[in-house]
Order: structure tokens, then C-alpha cells, then sequence
């Protein structure tokens, strides 16, 4: 270590290179502050975050953990300061509180840099960074082909605080010296260093003596920090750019810190190099390889893996012999990772994959202590989830929430008999915001008024999210009020109104439902398509169902409703003169209409019966459409077995072309199979049909209806094939189990090239 202190010129400070998630950097920085004991300690970072050191280094902290700075006005800018345990930047605030010790950042103010971020967004000048091909560049000169592994073996296995310095800074050098003036932001990286260096000089300015001072800063800055160039002047400070921007703490994830995750920064195994930082201060340099591979046969067993005793010894002994293949003493993860896959994956590397991904990455996420700086949308954000008693919820392991919004009568207080319905709103409200902690799971459509489910799974991207939302409203309810409002203001039609109307209700923000509610009476008046006011009629009608269960009231929706419901029975018939390719959009728009008719005692059942008589009986519109509607028909009662087996005539006879009939009987058999199953005279009439039809109507008529077909169960074919049997007078047992049995080579490839049958003109 004495050599270490040795390591500067008499007028200038020491000045530390490190990597950024560096646990042996981290590690021999504390030596040094510890030999040196400097007044105070100057960290790469924005200078304007300083304040927020002290939360930093709180013993509440607990990383990862990260700070962000973004811009107040859109389009939104962030920059991110991510810190694990083992970043040296964390270990030297840390140090700093623990000898009550001064510490600031030095870098340029993060107003400047989102200035720079900025300016850089709307320049075309960008590329791709020469210092990337560089690293590549040197892991191909590496005997390991990677540069992330050759790092690990000469720095972060180095013992010696003297090599690690002197390492760090000679390499520092040498990729300065090849990308010096090749990347687009090289001018920004004069401009920083010219700050930092103002910034130490102003330190000395102060009174305090270069010998007391240590710099932590990255190693490609080291040689711009001990050269003779000028410092920043006022003149030239004044004229940097700079925004409005807001400062907060966030909990992050190791996932995040990961280069995977597309953090440049990061290394491809934070858990890993958590285990490194935990063999440096053991002093134990075999450490991580040792907990690296008992980790993974730890977790193989718990999950019902068989690992031995006996495997995981071979791999650490295979390790430690890679490691000496390539000339080094203690095995890097690329070692183990072999041994792993060689001894306890069987040469199979999924069988542990898991395995590994959990020990490399881990699922760590960090926590901040009450009172940090926060945004008041974040503020509300988190009150909100202790009201709510949701905090547990707050894993970076996805966890499922069933929430029941009726009324609990068997609690005594109104909090808990409505905390579902509460929970219920705050959810959705994120949701619409777009924060991904929360994912709606859609249940059974019966259960659908008071039931739901959610999954719930915390990311760091969610608080930025919520931060980012901070534009919108100073609380999670202001903010989604605001969203939803300003997606009514742009909404152009009335289908994206009746969504806002719908959201607002599951949102529980009356306001709001006011609000888009007033716009779609304006806009109601205006011509639309029948599916358009399908969707309208099916969000209104959901709306209102939702009403009761959510204590909301929705009074001011049913002559909307109705008047819509009116357009689309007098627009609906002339509609249905499309071809199948609108028609499965036509179909979901009648089994909206139809579901909302059954819903609304309002609505009129008796026009709406009319309007689909007179679809099922026209003979100008889309056969499959006709069909449909006669199903809906025979499903409600209105459709007699006599008027069936007149249209059955009708539709399937030798007159009418071969796909209009099987289209009709697919639309047919999209409702209520079983009412159609029982029917043997619609079998016998299907029967008949087909067999008045030539092998080239036959292959026409075979493609619709193996469609309408498609979707049947098994239980459903062999019923269906037993009534064929009836009617050839053949065992109907031995007709489904034909019907059944897997398809000949030559069956199959007749129908996989139906296909691409020649319909002509069709």
C-alpha cells in the first residue's frame, strides 16, 4: 500500500482510475482512503447530485440503487448513476460517512448533461461509438477472445493495490490513445474533464492540500485529469446549455446492472462480481469460484435437479485446471461456467441454464430508506401501496393478485370490506399510465363484473415510469385523470371515446367519466360504421355493468346507449353486403350488439329481433353472416325447427354454389352446437347436400366447412359423427372412432392443399 500512496505527482491529488462495477477497484480504493485518511473525497458524477449523498450512503440504503435526473418538459431525457455494493464510486461515499469525511461529485451538473442528451437526439451525427469497436478489438487480442474476461483475470483477481492503480491507468491510456477525437461525443468528454479539473482546483483552493485529496474517476479520465490543459472558466461555464430537470433516488435491480439488460456499463454477472466483492473482503481469492458452482447445485437441488457431492467437486477441480491452461491461478467466470456445464449440466448447458442465470444475474433489488428525495408522484405512489397493503408486492419475482370487488360483510371496518375495489382503481390507474409493475389478467366472462386478476412484479423501468409521469400529475390519480382526458381531447371517434368512458370506470375517476362522456354525446350525432358502433355499444355496455359493482353511477350512459344501439340496427342489414374478409368483423360487431341486448332490459329486444330475421333470411348478404344470425336466433328461441329446415333447404341445395352454402353452415355452427347437434334433420340435410355436388364443388364445399369445423371439441366431432351413423344405418360407435382415427398420408396432403385450391373469381 505504501507504494500506492507513492503513486502521484507532489501538486496533484490522488487520482483513482476505476472500471465502474469494479469490486476489486472498490476493494483497494478503501485501502487507500484508509492509508491516505484525505479531508475529502471527489467522485466522478453530477455535480448536482451531491446533495444526495447522504441518502446515498444512509445504512438504510440498501443496493443496488441508482440516481436519475430527467428533464421537465417533453419529450422526456433521463441520465442514470446506477451503483451496486461493489461500485467503487458507492465504496467511496460509503467511506466518506463512515470517517465523516467530505465527498462530492465533480462531473459536469446533470442539467447540462440532459442539455448535451438532448441536443444529441436531434443530430444525425450519432453512429456507433469507436470505443465499442475497440473493446471488441481488444477481446480478440485476448488468448480468452473476450475482453470482459481477460478484465477479470488481470484486474479483478489482482491482489496488489499497486497493480490494480497502475493497471487501470495504463489502460485507461491506451484506449484514450486509440479512440481520442473518433467518438461523436469526444468534445463532451473535454468539456467534463475541463470541469472536473475547475473542480479540483477549487478543492485546493479551499485549503486543502493535494496530498488530502482523492479522486475516484473513470480510468479513460485519469490522463485527462493529470494533464496541463486548463480548467473550465467562468466565460465558458457560462455558455454550456442547460434545462430544467428534476433529481430523485430509485431502487434498482441487479438485472438492470447487467449488460444484458442493454446497460453499456454493466457487466454480463453482477451477482457473480457480488461474490467477487464478498472474496475481497474475506481475502479469500478462491472464494467466488468456490460459492460460484455450490450456488448452482444448490439451486439444481432445490428444484428437484439431482447434483452430488462428487459432481460439484469435479467442476471446481476442472475450473482451476482451465485457469492454469490459460496461464492464471484462480478461474474466471468463463471457467466455471465450463466446469458447470461440463460436470453438472452433462455437456448440456440448458439443463442449467436457470441455474446459471440465477447465480450470474441473481434477482437482487435495492430499497431506500423513508424520507428519500422523491417525486410527489412517487410519494403517493408508495403511501399508496402501504394503504393498500400492497408493499409485499414489490419483488422482482412475478406474484399473482385475486382481487373480489364485492362488498366483504364479514369485516368491520369500510376500509377492508372495499380495500379490493380500492386496490382495484390504483391498479388500473397504473395500468393506464403505462407503469409495468401491473399486468390485468382477463378472467372468465361471467366472473368479469367482480372478479379480477392481476400480476404484479416489480422493475426498476417502473420507477422510472412513475417518474416519468410526475409530468402528468402530482399523484397517481392527477396523473391518470390528465392522461385519460388528453386521450378524449385527440380521440376522433366514437369507439376510442366509449374505451376512455370504459377505462374511467374501472379507473373509479367519475370526473373524467363526465368529461368523455360529454364528448361522445357531441360526436354520437356523426356517421359511423356499424363495427365502430359496435364497439362503442359493447364499452358502454360493460360500463354500465361495471356500475353497480364499482358504486359508480352511469345513468348519464343509457340514452347514449340506446340512441347508438338505434344507428346500428338501422345501418347493421345493409352492412352485411361484404365479403368474408369483413365479415368476421360484421360477426363480433352482432355478438356485441346481441350481448348488450341481453344485458339492458332498455334496449328493444323486438327491433333487434326483427333486424337479425331479416339478416338470416336475405339471400344479397354475406352467407356467413345470414348464418350467425340465424344462430343467434335459434340460441334466444325466436327460430322455430321449421323455419331451421327451410333456410337449411334453402341455403344447402344443389342451386346455391357450393362455398355460399358451407359458408352459411359455418356461420351457423358458431353458436349453440349443441342445440345443433340434436337436430338430425339439419345433419340429414347436410348429408344430402353433399352428396349432389361434384368432386370440384365437393373440394370447394370441404374447405369452408373442415373451417366451421375447426374450432369443435372432440366430444363435439364424435357426437356429430354417431348422427351420421344413424343416418347411413351404420354402428355410430364404429363411425366416431372412424371419424377419429389419425388422417392417412394421402388425406393429409389432399387437405393441407386445399388450401390453395383455385377459387377463381371467388
Amino acid at each position: 500500500m505504501d507504494k500506492m500512496v507513492q503513486i502521484r505527482k507532489a501538486d496533484q491529488p490522488y487520482i483513482f482510475g476505476i472500471r465502474h462495477l469494479s469490486p476489486a477497484g472498490a476493494w483497494h480504493l478503501r485501502r487507500l482512503l484508509d492509508q491516505v485518511m484525505p479531508e475529502i473525497v471527489l467522485v466522478e458524477g453530477p455535480s448536482d447530485f451531491t446533495e444526495e449523498l447522504t441518502f446515498l450512503g444512509d445504512l438504510c440504503t440498501k443496493p443496488p440503487v441508482a440516481i436519475m435526473a430527467y428533464t421537465e418538459e417533453t419529450p422526456i431525457h433521463t441520465i442514470l448513476y446506477p451503483f451496486a455494493e461493489y461500485s467503487p464510486e458507492y465504496q467511496a461515499v460509503l467511506w466518506s460517512q463512515e470517517h465523516q469525511r467530505q465527498c462530492h461529485f465533480i462531473d459536469l451538473p446533470s442539467s447540462v448533461f440532459l442539455a448535451f442528451q438532448s441536443a444529441a437526439k436531434n443530430s444525425d451525427d450519432v453512429g456507433e461509438e469507436e470505443s465499442i469497436t475497440v473493446y471488441r478489438r481488444l477481446g480478440e487480442l485476448s488468448k480468452d477472445k473476450s475482453h470482459e474476461t481477460f478484465w477479470e483475470r488481470v484486474m479483478e483477481h489482482s491482489s496488489e493495490g499497486e497493480g490494480y492503480w497502475r493497471g487501470a491507468e495504463a489502460f485507461g491510456k491506451n484506449l484514450r490513445e486509440l479512440t481520442e477525437g473518433k467518438d461523436h461525443d469526444y468534445p463532451e468528454t473535454l468539456i467534463r474533464e475541463a470541469y472536473m479539473r475547475r473542480k479540483i482546483q477549487e478543492t485546493i483552493a479551499s485549503g486543502i492540500t493535494p496530498d488530502k485529496i482523492v479522486v475516484v474517476t473513470g480510468a479513460y479520465h485519469v490522463q485527462g485529469l493529470k494533464n496541463d490543459l486548463p480548467a473550465l472558466s467562468d466565460q465558458e461555464l457560462k455558455q454550456l446549455p442547460s434545462v430544467d430537470v428534476q433529481k430523485t433516488l430509485m431502487p434498482y435491480s441487479y438485472y438492470r446492472l447487467s449488460s444484458r439488460s442493454g446497460y453499456g456499463a454493466g457487466n454480463k454477472a453482477p451477482a457473480y462480481y457480488d461474490l467477487l466483492w464478498e472474496g475481497c473482503q474475506r481475502q479469500e481469492a478462491d472464494f467466488a469460484a468456490r460459492s460460484y458452482l455450490s450456488r448452482i447445485a444448490a439451486w439444481q437441488r432445490k428444484n428437484g435437479n439431482i447434483v452430488s457431492s462428487a459432481e460439484v467437486i469435479e467442476a471446481v477441480r476442472l475450473a482451476f485446471s482451465l485457469a492454469e491452461l490459460h496461464g492464471y491461478q484462480i478461474p474466471a467466470l468463463r471457467d466455471l461456467r465450463d466446469a458447470a456445464v461440463t460436470c453438472m449440466g452433462h455437456g448440456n448447458f440448458a439443463k442449467i441454464a436457470q441455474a446459471v442465470a440465477d447465480t450470474e444475474i441473481g434477482t437482487a433489488i435495492g430499497s431506500l430508506p423513508q424520507g428519500v428525495s422523491r417525486t410527489s408522484i412517487q410519494n403517493d405512489f408508495y403511501r399508496l401501496l402501504d394503504e393498500l397493503n400492497l408493499r409485499r408486492y414489490c419483488s422482482v419475482t412475478a406474484d399473482d393478485l385475486h382481487l373480489d370487488l364485492r362488498e366483504k360483510l364479514t369485516v368491520k371496518s369500510q376500509k377492508s370490506a372495499f380495500l379490493d375495489r380500492e386496490r382495484s382503481f390504483f391498479l388500473h390507474r397504473l395500468r393506464v399510465l403505462g407503469i409495468s409493475f401491473v399486468s390485468w389478467q382477463q378472467v372468465q366472462q361471467e366472473k368479469a363484473t367482480w372478479a379480477e386478476h392481476w400480476v404484479l412484479r416489480w422493475t426498476p423501468e417502473a420507477e422510472i415510469q412513475i417518474v416519468e409521469a410526475q409530468l402528468k400529475g402530482d399523484t397517481v390519480l392527477l396523473a391518470a385523470s390528465f392522461q385519460m382526458k388528453e386521450e378524449a381531447q385527440n380521440g376522433g371517434s366514437i369507439a376510442s371515446i366509449a374505451k376512455i368512458i370504459e377505462e374511467s370506470f374501472l379507473c373509479g375517476m367519475p370526473e373524467t367519466i363526465s368529461y368523455a362522456t360529454a364528448i361522445l354525446q357531441k360526436i354520437a350525432v356523426e356517421a359511423a360504421a356499424v363495427e365502430e358502433i359496435a364497439k362503442t355499444v359493447q364499452s358502454l355496455s360493460l360500463v354500465i355493468q361495471y356500475g353497480s359493482i364499482r358504486q359508480l353511477s352511469s345513468e348519464a350512459l343509457l340514452p347514449v346507449l340506446e340512441q347508438l344501439f338505434l344507428r346500428a340496427c338501422l345501418l347493421l342489414p345493409g352492412s352485411c353486403v361484404c365479403d368474408d374478409n369483413a365479415s368476421k368483423e360484421m360477426i363480433e360487431g352482432i355478438g356485441s350488439l346481441n350481448e348488450a341486448v341481453l344485458h339492458h332490459e332498455f334496449l328493444s329486444e323486438e327491433r333487434w329481433i326483427a333486424v337479425l330475421t331479416e339478416i338470416a333470411v336475405r339471400d344479397d348478404l354475406n352467407t356467413k353472416i345470414s348464418g350467425y344470425a340465424a344462430a343467434i336466433l335459434l340460441e334466444r328461441g325466436k327460430y322455430s325447427n321449421t323455419e331451421l329446415e327451410l333456410q337449411v333447404e334453402r341455403r344447402l341445395s344443389k342451386g346455391v354454389p357450393a362455398d355460399l352454402g358451407a359458408g352459411w353452415f359455418e356461420g351457423l355452427s358458431m353458436k349453440n352446437r349443441y342445440a345443433l347437434i340434436t337436430r338430425m334433420s339439419l345433419w340429414e340435410s347436410l348429408d344430402q347436400y353433399l352428396d349432389t355436388l361434384d368432386d370440384e364443388e365437393f373440394k370447394r364445399a370441404l374447405l369452408f366447412l373442415r373451417r366451421a369445423f375447426a374450432d369443435f371439441s372432440a366430444r363435439e366431432k364424435s357426437d356429430i359423427a354417431e348422427n351420421l351413423g344413424e343416418l347411413w344405418q351404420l354402428n355410430p360407435q364404429q363411425v366416431s372412432e372412424t371419424v377419429n382415427m389419425p388422417l392417412t398420408e394421402e388425406a393429409q396432403e389432399m387437405l393441407e392443399g386445399l388450401d390453395d385450391f383455385d377459387f377463381g373469381d371467388i
